[in-house]
């Protein structure tokens, strides 16, 4: 039995209706749905949440899978409120017990306190930005991707509480050029790649 955790941080504000985050969220579920020995929890961040119940399903989680929209370059503010009450709530409580330095030497090993060890999380980010305004030469983010820049963060964060990383996925262009039926075929393809080999390794014991 593997337990897969999915947050959706989509957000109604403003103009964005979170409604691209839920289809996401709906296409996670339908895939993990097609497996027998997998049982599924998601929580809507929008909807509010109990904290304690949301470490629970941090330590209960094999795989934390988050769909989050990129707001001015960074997590929506719900969702950044989320992280920063569920993580403060698990300390010495199942997601991390401290920051992993010692007084005899404080200056080395910061960020190996973590208490998460053997989940692997993976991140789906939604952006108003075309896929070039990475890649290209000249272009606004200067050749830098996705998880190297604005994710650098986010990913550390995951790694202080020792969830290693699988491929993220990142939707491009949502705003003037969605093309939600494409868009989910190339997603449900990403998850084949990534989960169908991690669970028929974790099926024959590898």
């Amino acid at each position: 039995m593997k337990n897969i955790f999915i947050i959706n941080a989509g957000q109604d504000f403003n103009h964005s209706g979170g409604l691209f985050n839920q289809t996401i969220t709906d296409t996670t579920v339908k895939f993990f749905e097609q497996f027998e020995d997998v049982e599924i929890r998601v929580t809507y961040v929008q909807n509010g949440y109990d904290e304690i119940q949301e470490v629970e399903n941090y330590v209960w989680a094999d795989y934390i899978i988050y769909h989050t929209p990129v707001w001015w370059f960074q997590v929506p503010f719900k969702f950044k409120e989320y992280i920063d009450k569920v993580f403060t709530a698990g300390h010495q409580k199942g997601i991390y017990f401290s920051d992993g330095r010692r007084s005899a030497n404080p200056d080395l090993n910061y960020g190996t306190g973590g208490m998460l060890q053997g989940r692997k999380y993976m991140v789906t980010t939604s952006w108003n930005a075309p896929i070039t305004a990475f890649t290209l030469p000249g272009e606004f983010f200067m050749e830098t991707s996705v998880d190297d820049g604005p994710l650098f963060g986010f990913h550390r964060m995951n790694a202080f509480v020792s969830l290693e990383k699988l491929e993220s996925f990142s939707f491009h262009d949502v705003e003037k050029n969605a093309d939600v039926t494409r868009d989910m075929e190339l997603y449900t393809k990403h998850l084949e790649n990534v989960f169908l080999k991690e669970l028929q390794e974790s099926a024959i014991g590898l």
